[in-house]
């Protein structure tokens, strides 16, 4: 059933019933929309009787899912001890005081998709004219309510390009340490967006201005005035580095996007100025770092997994052009290889713009099939034991070895295959 569909039969039942919140405003910039909630008169129970087999996943807050249509009751919201979720809810006939216990005055918007009205209560059009976020009423009330929008107006003014609205931004400086009250993984979900919707960079320059950045991510907040090679960074330090980056982002994967924003993280701790400015060791620190990070906010484990993989990865295509042939099909079978291809091509620009490594290792992963870069061993543990070799520690690293040779060509059989362990091994040996 479509929103429409569920709207008319609200109707049709004697409710009154709006299109409300994001859908609307998104509806009347012209941009595209994804989802449409609905704001009724109908209590939980209502809506529950109307439409069998709803979920009423959060009904005590008057919120049922219709279709994957989240339908919600006019409410007016009790006080918010948690910063998170009111304390209780009152159930309104008056479609003015749910607007009013809403977020920002561009997301307070009603819709009426019979008669294609608007209905503004708080002012959200002239706000939506004059590309503002605007906190409808109190901001630090609105805050205070639920510190996770300290993170969405900064969301909304970046992937819409607005101003956010002084008294709004006064209180959102003066409210960033208190976001330490806001789940760990909500407030992760509120930086991927930022990272993936489009206009990363002026997101995270708005988290840096507003202090939220140092509270949230103080390793990357470090990046600011941290020097970098001319020769290499002609774009200097290596927050401009990544803010570029950022710029460039394209519809990533959240991991992409995660690992363009982390690549670095490592240097400001290991700069170090000897011939020159140099950052020894910075891959081995910033994977650490990455993996706090992915802890502090909850990833899952293959996320971090992801993240990790190229932030330790994206030296390497600076030795791409001397790698040995097996070496290069250990390095494109990677996990989501055409990840770390991207974040060296971003990096590139962000940097010195040379992208001949990024060209040699896009036409071998082009050019090579999937059966040559893995292919099936020509040697196992198994068949090892078979011979007759007790198992132990040198197990794996004669078969990595023979791994190698197979992936070269050097051996083509499992008979030269099992002839080249035993040399490897006499040789050890010896």
């Amino acid at each position: 059933m479509s929103a429409p569909e569920i709207v008319r039969k609200l109707r049709d039942a004697g409710y009154r019933a709006y299109y409300v919140g994001g859908c609307v405003r998104d509806m009347l910039l012209g941009r595209a929309v994804s989802d449409i909630d609905i704001a009724t008169s109908a209590t939980p129970v209502d809506v529950i009787a109307l439409f069998p087999g709803s979920n009423a996943v959060g009904a005590h807050f008057g919120v049922v899912i219709v279709e994957r249509v989240e339908v919600a009751t006019f409410r007016t919201d009790a006080s918010y001890r948690d910063g998170r979720h009111p304390d209780g809810v009152r159930f309104e006939t008056d479609l003015a005081k749910d607007a009013s216990r809403r977020d920002f005055t561009i997301n307070g918007l009603f819709y009426d998709p019979a008669s294609s009205e608007v209905l503004d209560f708080v002012g959200g059009r002239a706000d939506l004219e004059a590309g503002l976020v605007r906190a409808i009423g109190d901001p630090v009330l609105r805050f205070t309510e639920d510190r996770l929008r300290l993170l969405r107006a900064i969301r909304f003014a970046a992937r819409l390009d607005f101003q956010i609205e002084t008294a709004t931004w006064n209180a959102l400086r003066e409210m960033a340490p208190g976001i330490h009250a806001v789940a760990a993984e909500r407030i992760r979900g509120e930086l991927t967006r930022m990272l993936t919707e489009g206009h990363a960079r002026r997101a995270f320059e708005l988290l840096l201005s507003s202090g939220l950045l140092r509270e949230l991510l103080p390793e990357v907040a470090a990046f600011q005035g941290v020097e970098q090679p001319p020769e290499f960074h002609p774009e200097g330090d290596v927050w401009n580095h990544v803010m570029l980056m950022l710029e460039m982002l394209q519809s990533p994967s959240p991991t992409l996007a995660w690992g363009a924003l982390l690549h670095d993280v490592g240097k400001p701790s290991t700069f170090a100025r000897l011939d020159r400015i140099r950052f020894n060791g910075h891959v081995e620190r910033g994977v650490e770092m990455a993996a706090e990070i992915c802890r502090r906010l909850k990833f899952s484990h293959a996320d971090r997994a992801q993240i990790q993989a190229l932030v330790a990865n994206h030296m390497r295509f600076g030795d791409a052009a001397r790698m040995k042939e097996s070496t290069m099909k250990r390095f494109l079978r990677l996990d989501a290889f055409e990840e770390h291809l991207e974040l060296h091509r971003l990096d590139c620009l962000a940097s010195h713009r040379l992208l001949d490594n990024h060209r040699l290792v896009k036409d071998r992963m082009t050019a090579a099939a999937p059966e040559e870069i893995r292919p099936p061993r020509l040697l196992t543990g198994d068949d090892l034991i078979a011979a007759g070799w007790t198992p132990g520690p040198e197990f794996s690293r004669i078969l990595d070895q023979v791994e190698d040779a197979q992936l070269e060509g050097r051996v083509v059989s499992k008979e030269e295959a099992l002839a080249l362990a035993s040399t490897i091994r006499t040789r050890s040996s010896a």
